[in-house]
């Protein structure tokens, strides 16, 4: 099929940042896109060919949309799998499918997946309901974890004592045991429907004490090479399992005796590929393109080492956003900053990322904390 300037149409479900920076590799290829998002507001909404408002969990609205196009991919999980496999089942080529994303988008599911998959991951426990868990907790600490619709901090809580559940929402949940780890590592694979895949170096992520949110992705990983190799292997192990087709960021653990732990996954472009856009021969969103269209995938491997910093709302600021000093970080060398479109912040709203390329990882991780100090995201 001729994707390039043609009549060809790319439907994407969900209008976030990631659909935004995809577009960006759309528009290299002069591909048409269909955005479909509940916000007339998203960071996509000025730069698809088309942008429908609607809600991404209805049936029909996400039917209707999936018949207009040629090719449906997704930039966020909560998207209805019933619509999707009905628009499969009628020809129109959802990547990653329908069944793929069911195994992911519950939690519960994804964790015995891996169990019955042979893949390592920490131990759990699957509950109905948080009653049915507040009954039978007794080894503190653990892990719970929403079932579902869980993201960014949201839907996961370390619980220390009985009163540590209280507040939380009753439904479907697993309790994980807490693992002692070294790193949280990730490791994102892209598959084509050919089968072809290949992976990304292993990256090391820092994360925000308190939000539970990543504030630094550091490539390569700062780790022993047989662990990176280590990791590699079981993030293509989880690949092959899923038989998905796109990109697939595996999330895992660096345990104290150097296993290798897989924590979660996201079926789409995430945010521990950032740094890739700078600093790899493939971004992660051409990447992707290049899947979901049964292309030849792009080389894996960085340029250069990266950094990808997160630009996130400023704590006691809500409101409309300004973003503070900029032009500072720009005359630092090798930075280049991404702003999202988000005109309203909020305490830890991702609002952008910031990347910082350089040949050493030491001088890059460095600039990347003078960028964290520098910039401010507050509301004017």
């Amino acid at each position: 099929m001729n994707y390039f300037s043609s009549d060809f149409k790319l439907g994407i479900l969900g209008g976030g940042q990631l659909g935004r920076m995809l577009l960006k590799d759309t528009n290299k290829f002069d591909v048409q896109t269909y955005v479909l998002d509940p916000s007339n507001e998203a960071p996509c909404s000025f730069y698809a060919n088309k942008f429908f408002q609607g809600d991404l969990m209805d049936f029909d609205t996400v039917y209707n949309f999936g018949k207009q196009v040629d090719v449906l991919t997704f930039e966020i999980e909560g998207v209805n799998i019933e619509a999707l496999q009905k628009l499969e089942d009628e020809g129109i080529k959802v990547y990653p499918s329908a069944k793929t994303l069911a195994k992911i988008q519950n939690k519960a599911i994804q964790k015995s997946f891996y169990l019955e998959n042979k893949i390592p991951t920490a131990p759990f426990t699957r509950y109905n309901s948080l009653n049915e868990l507040k009954n039978d907790a007794n080894n503190f600490p653990f892990v719970w974890k929403s079932a579902q619709f869980g993201y960014d901090g949201n839907g996961v809580k370390v619980v220390r004592s009985a009163n540590d559940l209280e507040g939380l929402p009753n439904t479907e949940c697993i309790a994980e045991e807490m693992i002692p780890f070294k790193n949280e590592l990730a490791v994102i694979v892209c598959r084509n429907p050919k089968g072809e895949s290949k992976a990304y170096p292993v990256v090391e992520m820092e994360f925000h004490p308190e939000a539970n949110q990543v504030e630094y992705v550091i490539c390569p990983a700062r780790i022993d090479k047989a662990v990176a190799q280590k990791a590699i292997d079981v993030a293509l192990k989880v690949s092959n399992s899923f038989e998905h087709v796109g990109l697939l960021a595996v999330e895992m653990f660096q345990t104290q005796d150097d296993e290798i732990l897989v924590n979660e996954v996201a079926p789409r472009p995430h945010n521990s590929g950032h740094y890739s856009i700078e600093a790899s021969y493939t971004s992660q969103f051409e990447q992707h393109l290049r899947a979901i269209l049964n292309l030849p995938l792009g080389n894996a491997e960085s340029k250069v080492a990266g950094i990808m910093v997160n630009l996130v709302g400023a704590e006691g600021h809500t409101g409309n956003v300004l973003y503070k000093n900029i032009d500072k970080v720009l005359e630092l060398d090798g930075v280049t900053p991404h702003i999202y479109g988000k005109k309203q912040t909020r305490p830890f709203r991702k609002m952008g990322h910031v990347t910082i390329v350089n040949e050493d990882i030491n001088k890059a991780r460095a600039i990347a904390q003078e960028v964290k100090e520098t910039i401010q995201v507050v509301s004017s």
